[in-house]
């Protein structure tokens, strides 16, 4: 199924289309900001939307899942939306459909609408957020420009994690778990509204089609992909129920590489994946976002279970990964065209690889100071050396048709390896904590016995997070070759014409 358009290419809508450089990249970055802190802001929140909604614990996953699986599935048609109807039309629609979402998540009083908002949320952020990367590329020149540009969005999109912890353990512990939704209708309206007086509207495709069938397949794939993932946590890989959801996964994502194969306008275009450069890219990001999005799942739940930290202060801990992925990637947007891509990006993953092991030694008494906090930092001094060049080699040379869907990729990578990585390392959480009470129950018991089981599968998860990043380490080093004087990896191996 298709949707056709047609679509009048001038921009329309009677506000001056002046460009303000400055002003755009500010707006453009928060919308970024609030998409992105949006997956963790509620990971602090969880205890009290448990106990406020009578959440089960299996259940209370989804409260994440209903969000990062919408937004990663629907990104590569977000970013479809933008090419088609214009960039700053759909930048706009996806900011108050995400701020309208919010707010009434924020009024939830049982668990389906609360769900049910949280996915509409996703839909919001899968057309604002790969609209706004792609604006930033029509906004600025390339070259120093477009680097600086990217530092910019590359630090904003690395720190909204921990940003997102900060502010709802803030937000939980002052006010109420309401407000970690709450806060982005305003942010999200105001937004909106200075949208059309600094960022130009961009030029649109007199016809084209949306690819339902593409959307509707991949993002059932990927659902039923994390729900046997989870499913297998729980109860067991060999179990009816797992089997079935892993067997819908290759069925409905099969199908989907056949449509995207025989279409006239899919949502993810083969032909972005001629490019080893742009692939390897692609890659890199989906199993860092793997590694780090399980580094906030485990440790968030580690300071406050075994630790015993309050939600802010818990929240407070990671603000240490904010500030070091934004001062990294500004260093980073000014080294990238002196060393090249690859090396910073083969760079960062050695010390996010690094990182995680650190973290796979935790004890029950681990020390915050001595322990967590250097492994923190070198996870965010090498997320902040990836994510400017992995940025400028996933869309530099694409063509202007393709630049929404080149960058939505790139969201979908990090979103998608962070969703299924997550639910992968779960399970390996699961059965080491399970193994973990068999062996030491007849020693240890109560809260003792919890907190050794936890803190080893949470060590075993964080050591397969860091093999993770050594297959990352692996493709940076066979696919991204990029010469340190072509940053924005503009060769002409990566400029592979349309089709």
């Amino acid at each position: 199924m298709t949707i056709t358009t047609d679509i009048e290419t001038s921009a329309g809508g009677g506000v001056p289309h002046k460009v303000h450089p400055n002003l755009a990249l500010a707006v453009i970055a928060a919308a970024q900001l609030m998409v992105v802190l949006d997956a963790t802001i509620v990971n602090i929140a969880l205890p009290s939307i448990h106990s406020a909604l009578k959440f089960s614990p299996t259940g209370l996953s989804w409260v994440l899942n209903a969000y990062t699986l919408v937004f990663g599935g629907l990104l590569l048609l977000g970013g479809r939306t933008g090419d088609l109807f214009g960039r700053r039309r759909m930048f706009i629609i996806g900011v108050l459909l995400f701020a309208g979402a919010s707010l009434a998540g924020g009024f939830a009083q049982d668990k389906g609408f609360l769900l049910a908002m949280r996915a509409l949320q996703g839909v919001g952020g899968a057309i604002a957020s790969p609209t706004a990367l792609s604006l930033v590329t029509t906004t600025f020149a390339e070259g120093p420009d477009r680097n600086r540009a990217f530092g910019v969005y590359a630090a904003v999109s690395g720190a909204g994690a921990a940003i997102g912890l900060i502010l709802g353990g803030v937000l939980t512990d002052l006010l109420s778990w309401r407000w970690v939704l709450f806060v982005n209708a305003p942010i999200g309206i105001a937004l909106a509204i200075a949208a059309p007086y600094v960022i130009a509207e961009t030029a649109r495709r007199k016809t084209g089609v949306l690819d339902v069938q593409g959307a509707v397949t991949s993002t059932g794939g990927m659902a039923a992909l994390v729900y046997g993932f989870i499913h297998a946590a729980t109860v067991s890989w060999g179990n009816s129920t797992t089997l079935l959801s892993f067997a819908i996964a290759i069925v409905l994502l099969t199908a989907f590489v056949m449509i995207e194969a025989r279409i006239a306008n899919p949502i993810m275009p083969l032909r972005m994946f001629r490019s080893q450069i742009r692939v390897g890219s692609y890659v890199v990001m989906l199993v860092l976002g793997a590694a780090v999005f399980a580094m906030f799942y485990f440790l968030t739940q580690y300071v406050q279970q075994v630790e015993g930290f309050s939600p802010l202060k818990a929240g407070f801990a990671f603000l240490p990964v904010s500030g070091v992925i934004v001062v990294v990637a500004q260093i980073a947007s000014r080294l990238v065209s002196r060393l090249g891509a690859q090396t910073l990006i083969v760079s960062g993953t050695i010390l996010t690889g690094f990182g995680l092991l650190l973290l796979s030694s935790l004890t029950p008494g681990s020390s915050y100071v001595e322990h967590i906090l250097p492994a923190i930092a070198l996870i965010a001094m090498g997320m902040g050396f990836v994510f400017v060049p992995i940025t400028l080699t996933a869309v530099g040379g694409v063509a202007p048709e393709d630049s929404g869907i080149a960058s939505a990729m790139l969201n979908v990578c990090q979103q998608v390896g962070g969703t299924i990585g997550l639910s992968a390392l779960v399970t390996v959480f699961s059965t080491a904590s399970r193994h973990d009470i068999a062996a030491n129950s007849a020693v240890l018991h109560g809260s003792a016995l919890a907190h050794h089981a936890f803190t080893h599968g949470a060590d075993m998860a964080f050591r397969a997070g860091a093999i993770f990043a050594l297959f990352g380490l692996v493709a940076a080093l066979v696919l991204i070759r990029v010469r340190p004087g072509d940053p924005a990896a503009t060769a002409t191996e990566l400029a592979t014409p349309a089709t």
